[in-house]
């Protein structure tokens, strides 16, 4: 049976912990074996790093609830994402994980994955919103960064290189490691702002009304004020966004600027300012209520 991924790592960080000496002595060999693979690692060609990534998704789908092709998840979400076959080059690829987080995130390789209780919260313009904001991350390299970052910390901590101009093979705890990095990436506040604007211009682009990222970012400013009054978990998945009412000024001026109505038609140019389409928002669904967990991660 395949295990929740956010217990599995606190498993792995368990046993990690144990494994630890409790009469650790200074080991100059291995410090200079580390710092040798951390060099490797940080020179791991794209190819590599995309085989990194790749393996390491693959590890999340098995170790977690995907949901199947007649799903009403994976429809929904085919249907949401119908034409979004690549970024700048890359292939995109979408799966639902039925898990209680409300989370969505996207990886190097292209591989995107939204939560079902995500889905919940959120209509299908605000859901793609959030997705545009996501596959920004691969857009700008960010979500390529912060892999390669992971590795090189890993590989000072004594655990992946590339050997030989190979690869080094991942064990399954190191496999763990590299997921959380994907599952959990921290991105800078500059980030995340290019992310928000690749976000809108996504939407435009798919003939969406960009309206949808207010109406997200709005549902996520109720949850950053329980995060607010919990002082838990919410509080600090929140702490390293942007203001999020800065984000939906921002997103609210750039609708403005371009004559965008919040319920009306709205037409898209090109970039000469010539009209290509004229486009009408589609009609709202409410989502489904959900008493499920939240913790906001996107």
């Amino acid at each position: 049976m395949k295990k929740n991924l956010l217990k599995s790592f606190a498993v792995a960080l368990a046993l990690s912990a144990t494994a630890i000496p409790a009469s650790a002595q200074f080991d100059l060999g291995r410090i200079i074996s580390a710092g040798t693979k951390a060099v490797q690692a940080a020179t791991l060609t794209d190819a590599q790093m995309a085989a990194y990534v790749k393996e390491s998704v693959d590890w999340m789908d098995q170790n977690n609830p995907v949901a199947p092709e007649d799903d009403p998840y994976t429809v929904r979400l085919r249907k949401i994402t119908e034409n979004l076959n690549d970024v700048n080059g890359i292939p995109l690829n979408f799966k639902a994980y039925k898990v209680t987080d409300v989370n969505a995130f996207a990886c190097a390789d292209g591989s995107v994955r939204v939560f079902s209780a995500l889905m919940d919260m959120m209509d299908d313009d605000e859901l793609l919103g959030i997705i545009g904001h996501e596959i920004g991350h691969v857009a700008k390299h960010h979500s390529k960064n912060a892999f390669r970052n992971a590795l090189l910390e890993d590989a000072l901590k004594d655990g992946i290189a590339s050997a030989g101009g190979g690869m080094a093979a991942l064990t399954e705890s190191q496999l763990m490691k590299l997921s959380e990095s994907l599952l959990n990436a921290k991105y800078s506040q500059k980030q995340e702002s290019e992310a928000d604007d690749y976000g809108y211009d996504f939407l435009k682009e798919h003939g969406k009304n960009p309206w949808g990222m207010v109406d997200a970012f709005e549902k996520m400013q109720k949850l950053e004020q329980q995060s607010g009054n919990s002082g838990g978990y919410l509080r600090q998945m929140f702490s390293d966004h942007p203001d999020t009412a800065a984000r939906i000024e921002h997103i609210t001026e750039r609708c403005e600027a371009d004559g965008i109505s919040r319920t009306g038609t709205y037409k898209t140019r090109n970039n000469s300012g010539k009209t290509v389409r004229e486009t009408k928002p589609t009609k709202k669904k409410s989502a489904p209520k959900t008493n499920r967990t939240i913790s906001v991660t996107f």
